[in-house]
């Protein structure tokens, strides 16, 4: 199988792709993340992934990579978009705001294939409902860190999952890359693997 270069230091992605047996290294690609107020959500997390796959291709310009994978997850509750949080105080905002509440997970995913020089893309939503937290419950989660560099401020595969009352759509792209559909765009894009 080829070495694919992940856009991305995520320990959660890095999980997926050893199950998955795919040779990779990682290499996080560090882009600006600004983008237009009132953006369509879905239309910022892809951005944001092709930005990053850019970044990677710019840097390697000389020797341009055969494979790059970029992606990128947000949180939307009420049209307005939530990343990564600045600090601890602007996390705790972000739970308060979710609690007893649905909102929207978006992850981006794009793959760079080098033999053509095309990126795909897909975009994957998924909804998360948050149970109702009592002041102490969110000083509780606040104080175990799992709210750093992750976006809406919580991680779904840790403590967070005490207080997630539901899960509609796909677990693995709430969690940071959506295994089905990153499957189909290797296949789709004839990378040399599986069946």
């Amino acid at each position: 199988m080829e070495m694919i270069i992940l856009a991305s230091g995520s320990p959660r992605r890095q999980e997926y792709f050893k199950l998955l047996g795919l040779p990779f290294c990682c290499m996080p690609a560090e882009v600006n993340e600004d983008f237009d107020e009132g953006a369509e959500p879905k239309a910022v997390a892809e951005e944001l992934a092709i930005r990053k796959i850019n970044k990677i291709i710019e840097i390697h310009k000389e020797k341009p990579p055969l494979w790059v994978c970029g992606a990128d997850t947000i949180i939307s509750l009420d049209g307005k978009i939530y990343g990564k949080p600045r600090d601890r105080q602007n996390a705790g905002q972000m739970l308060t705001a979710f609690q007893g509440r649905d909102h929207r997970v978006i992850t981006a995913i794009a793959l760079y294939n080098g033999r053509v020089g095309t990126i795909a893309s897909k975009t994957v939503e998924s909804t998360i409902t948050f149970a109702s937290m009592t002041p102490g419950e969110i000083e509780w989660y606040l104080n175990s860190g799992e709210w750093r560099d992750a976006a809406g401020s919580y991680k779904i595969q840790g403590l967070a999952s005490c207080f997630i009352s539901s899960i509609y759509g796909s677990y693995s792209s709430i969690v940071g890359l959506p295994l089905r559909e990153f499957y189909d765009m290797l296949r789709d894009n004839g990378y040399p693997y599986g069946g």
